[in-house]
Formats: C-alpha cells, structure tokens, sequence
C-alpha cells in the first residue's frame, strides 16, 4: 500500500502512515467529532458508528486495523462488543482500545479480563491519542496476571448477567407500553370512522335526493349532472374507505365474528367480478374464471368471503399493466376438507422483502408518491389494508393465504399469485359481527 505523509502543525512534526484503518464506536456526537478529526490529520483512515451493534457490523465488513470504542453505549457496552468480536477469528490480533470516561481501577480491569488491548481515559488529548493508537498498532498491550484476571472475569459475568436482566425489564416494559398505545391507536381509529359515518351518512341521503332530480328528463343542465355524479362517486369512496378502516381495525383487535351459512364459493367470485367489470374493460384487462373446481357446499361467511375476493382482484388490478391478464384458479379435495382458491396476474410482481412484509397492515407496493388516487388504476393508491383483511377474514374461517412472486420487474413483469386455503365448512366464533355493508368497495 503506497504511504502518505501529513504533516501535523500540532505535533510539530511529520507523520508516515499507511492510511490504516481506525473504526471508533462512540454515541456522543462532540467526542466522535474530535477524535475522528484528530486521527484523521494524523493520517488514519477513519470510520465511525454511534452504536455496538453498528460498530460490529462495520467492523466485520471493513476489517479496521484498530477499534476504539467506549464503554458506555446505548446498546451493547465496549465490553460486550469486545467479547463478541474475540470470539472471531478474524479479530482475534485486532488492537481493541477503550476510551472512555470511566476512571481506571476495576474499570480499566475489567476491560482488560475480556480481551481489550489498552484502555485510555476522556477527555481526549490531542497531542497524546496518535501517539498512543501508533504504540497499540505496533503491539502495545496491556495485561492482568492471571490471578486477578480469573477475579474479573467472574465480576464481569455478573455485571453482565445484571445489564441482560436490566435490558429484559426494560423490554417488558416497552413491550406493555406498546400494547397500550396500540389499543389507544385501534380505539381512537374505530371512534374516528364512525363519528365519520354519521354526517357521511347525511351527505350521501342528500346527494341522492339532488341525483334524482338531475336524472329527470326535464333536468337539462349536463354539467351540473356531470358535477352530481362525481359528488356521489367521491362520497362513496369515502364511505368504502370509512368502512374499510372498521374492518380492518376489528380483525387486527381480534373482535371479528363469522356469520356463517351456507355459501356458494363461485356465485361470490362472480359476483366480485362484476364489480370490476368496468374497471376491467376501461383497462383492458382480460379475466379468466375456471368453470370446474368449484366446491358443490360450502359453510362459510359468504359477505366476508365476498369482501376477500373484492380485495384481492383489486390489488391484481393494480398491478397489472393495461392489456394484461388475470386469472382465477380453484381446486376442490373433499378428502381434506379443503377448498384452494388463487388470483394470478401478469403484473409487476413482488420483490423478496415484500413478499415477507405484503399483508402487514399499511403495507402499499412502490413509491406512495406516484400512487393515484384510484384503487383500480394502474399502480393505484390505497390505505394499504386491503390484503390485512383478507388475511384476517382467510384467518377467521381457519383457513391459510400466502403469496408466490418470481421477483419485482415493472419491463418484464413476472407476476404475483395469491392463494388462500379454506375449510369447506368453517367453524363460528363467539365475537362481535364485522359489519361489512352491502356492495362494499375493495
């Protein structure tokens, strides 16, 4: 590696290094500012992290010379992240200085019992830190006689036992809180959407009244009839998407109940279809529905089964380019018990991170900023809830749903292929109804 000379105002003198590589793991903003700055004039390749877990992480994949780190962090200690990387081969002759603003007696030991180098006190000086990480670079190290290592170590496994059963607490503790705010968050949802309906509701009888007086053949003014028919339109997409909300927040606070009859599992995908047979038309998307398969009884809720389907082709609308093609498939083994329903499309697919993340809630595919506001327009926008509740209600009937994608291509579009697994009889549970409203929007 070719050397490069600096010269330090400082120090006085010129210094000749290699550009070797210092990786410092400090949380403080100040104190990683100066040492990076001094290293750096002194010559070193510096690199920093403000946390253990990113100091490791840097520190296997940049291979640093020396690591300097304090002991105190917000998550792993200098300690902790010593112990870690002796147990690497690869950093086991690594120089793994502290610097800290503990003071030195059983501090100092007991970061030298778990493999630290050298240890070295704040507040940092300057003139002395090159010199020192030079002398810990060329094989300075200090050590503890055996005995009084064997002390340590046992004080350090304690001290450790006791940060492990700190961090636990502290993770309860989180973990109540966000349960508790969770349940806020649901509640204040669920009281939001229908303190939404009532005065919806008012609109909606409203514009119906001023639509069918516009309707009439005497009513002449097309614009105004033109204006009505966009009113209605918003209003119910404002009523689907209030509706939705509901759904969604009683299946994620598990208050969603099953009516169940008897269901005609290819009546409701019929069904499902027509809602969008505009939306297919205007989009030239071509849809193919098997005519065998179909399972002869099924005891199921057939409105929430509707409600799935309706979400499902939305999101094949979505993301399937103009021209391209959706298809149902189904599969019948009464053996089992089981009916298997599936929408493949020619879309853009999904990438192996979405695959893992689709049917979380808020979830929506691509950039938000490009979304329309559509929810059958080509890459269209949404709450990204749609495919939470057809994971709620698949799970509600004791049945699975999951998703294959060979990979995201918006030029090659690979496509997506949701399938979900039924009982042909399911099994009612004792919660509150999901009021789901006649012709509910996907």
């Amino acid at each position: 590696m070719q050397s490069v000379i600096h010269y330090n105002e400082k120090l006085g003198k010129i210094r000749l290094n290699n550009q070797r590589k210092i990786l410092y793991i400090e949380d403080d903003p100040s104190s990683r500012a100066l040492v990076e700055r001094t290293l750096q004039f002194a010559g070193y390749h510096v690199l920093v992290a403000e946390r253990g877990l990113e100091g490791i992480d840097l520190a296997r994949r940049e291979q640093p010379d020396l690591i300097l780190t304090d002991i105190n962090l917000p998550d792993l200690s200098g300690r902790e992240i010593t112990t870690r990387l002796r147990a690497d081969a690869r950093f086991k002759n690594t120089p793994i200085v502290a610097l800290t603003a503990q003071g030195y007696g059983e501090f100092r030991e007991m970061a030298l019992a778990v493999g630290i180098s050298g240890y070295m006190t704040k507040p940092v000086d300057v003139e002395v830190l090159p010199r020192e990480i030079e002398a810990y670079l060329s094989g300075k190290q200090e050590h503890l006689d055996k005995e009084r290592t064997a002390e340590i170590q046992v004080v350090v496994m304690q001290d450790m036992v006791r940060q492990l059963e700190d961090n636990m607490r502290k993770l309860e503790e989180n973990n109540r809180e966000l349960q508790r705010m969770d349940k806020v968050k649901e509640a204040f949802i669920q009281k939001t959407a229908h303190e939404l309906r009532t005065p919806l509701a008012v609109v909606f009888g409203y514009s119906r009244m001023l639509e069918e007086i516009t309707n009439r053949e005497s009513f002449q003014d097309e614009n105004l009839k033109m204006m009505m028919k966009m009113l209605i339109d918003a209003i119910q997409r404002l009523h689907g998407t209030i509706n939705e909300v509901i759904t969604a927040s009683r299946i994620m606070t598990r208050q969603i109940d099953l009516s169940i009859g008897t269901a005609n599992l290819q009546n409701i995908v019929h069904r499902a279809s027509n809602f969008y047979e505009g939306a297919l038309a205007e989009r030239h998307l071509t849809l193919h529905t098997p005519n065998t398969g179909w399972p002869a009884s099924m005891r199921a809720d057939a409105e929430l089964l509707y409600t799935a389907i309706q979400h499902l082709l939305s999101n094949a609308i979505k993301y399937t380019p103009d021209t391209g093609h959706i298809y149902i498939n189904v599969s019948t083994d009464t053996g089992s018990g089981k009916v298997r329903l599936s929408v493949r499309d020619t879309g853009i697919g999904l990438s192996k991170a979405d695959l893992e993340t689709v049917f979380e809630k808020f979830h929506s595919g691509g950039a938000h900023e490009t979304h329309s506001s559509s929810k059958t327009a080509y890459k269209g926008g949404g709450l990204g809830l749609g495919l939470t509740i057809v994971r709620g209600i698949v799970e509600a009937h004791g049945g699975r749903i999951w998703v294959d994608s060979p990979g995201y291509d918006e030029q090659q579009c690979p496509g997506s292929e949701f399938f979900i697994e039924l009982p042909l009889v399911s099994v009612p549970i004792t919660r509150k109804r999901v009021y789901v409203p006649p012709g509910n929007n996907a």
